[in-house]
């Protein structure tokens, strides 16, 4: 078993709209890394060379480097031409390498009817066929895809995503485990039902929390998502990774959340108090 270290990272748009009070945040709370999705509004998928450029030269003056990109690829309609798709990753990993990174966040699809998840199964193998086809083309570039589960598309639930996991079989694919978004569809004991079939992809773990009577998001720890004992898991086995921050304590939208600087802190503490009380150790970015 190897000695298990974590380091912080954080949504920066989180905390504000301006990349430069986003990051100042993150210095002042010690956190060395930035999950980008949005910079001065606008959605890392339409950040131009010069903008991504920007972003690389500010995160260096302010030393936080840039830990993954927050795309939104996946967060699309399932039976849409992959073309788009292709082209929407190419983009995504051109700013990538301009920012400094080889990690890029995607999602499962959206089936074409989201009111409820009780047909979700029957688009499994459909979400793996397109999810290797993404993969294939990123590992060609040397690039890692986080798969993360999230209400209204394929890969929502615990069985779903492993499902997901096991079919698509791909090294540079790992699984970026997020406790709140199982709990918002009603996975109860998270961790316990979770861990024995998701650990082995576990490549990333964003940080947020919910309640299961009515999925309100809330800090670490103060829900249902059992955080801690994630935490706990991942200490004993040997984990050497991030821990991404996406509190959505002001506003929790679906494509995105708000918990601006008071919030962000907020968080930071309570994930670290449960990083205390679980034996985990934190490393720099």
């Amino acid at each position: 078993m190897s000695h298990a270290t974590f380091s912080l990272s954080a949504f920066g748009d989180e905390i504000a709209v301006n990349l430069f009070d986003q990051l100042a945040v993150l210095q002042e709370l010690q956190v060395g890394q930035l999950e980008l999705r949005t910079a001065w509004g606008k959605n890392v998928l339409d950040l131009d060379d010069d903008e991504a450029g920007k972003v690389a030269a500010l995160a260096a003056k302010m030393g936080v480097r840039v830990g993954a990109i927050g795309s939104p690829i996946g967060k699309s309609p399932i039976d849409e031409p992959m073309d788009g798709e292709l082209r929407k990753l190419d983009r995504i990993m051109r700013t990538a390498a301009i920012v400094g990174t080889r990690r890029i966040r995607i999602f499962s699809y959206y089936p074409p009817d989201i009111s409820t998840n009780a047909h979700y199964d029957a688009y499994v193998a459909q979400a793996i066929d397109r999810l290797a086809v993404l993969a294939d083309h990123a590992a060609a570039a040397g690039y890692e895809l986080l798969l993360e589960n999230e209400k209204e598309i394929v890969g929502d639930t615990i069985d779903r995503c492993a499902q997901i996991l096991r079919g698509l079989d791909r090294p540079n694919v790992r699984f970026a485990w997020d406790p709140a978004n199982f709990v918002q569809v009603g996975e109860a004991d998270v961790t316990a039902r979770g861990w024995p079939v998701l650990s082995q992809y576990i490549g990333y773990v964003h940080i947020k929390d919910a309640f299961l009577r009515d999925g309100t998001v809330c800090a670490a720890g103060e829900g249902d998502g059992h955080v801690g004992s994630l935490l706990e898991h991942l200490r004993a086995a040997g984990y050497q990774g991030v821990l991404a921050l996406e509190p959505h304590l002001a506003i929790a939208g679906h494509s995105s959340g708000f918990s601006g600087p008071e919030g962000m802190a907020y968080a930071v503490k309570a994930l670290r108090s449960l990083m205390e009380q679980a034996g985990c150790e934190e490393v720099s970015g």
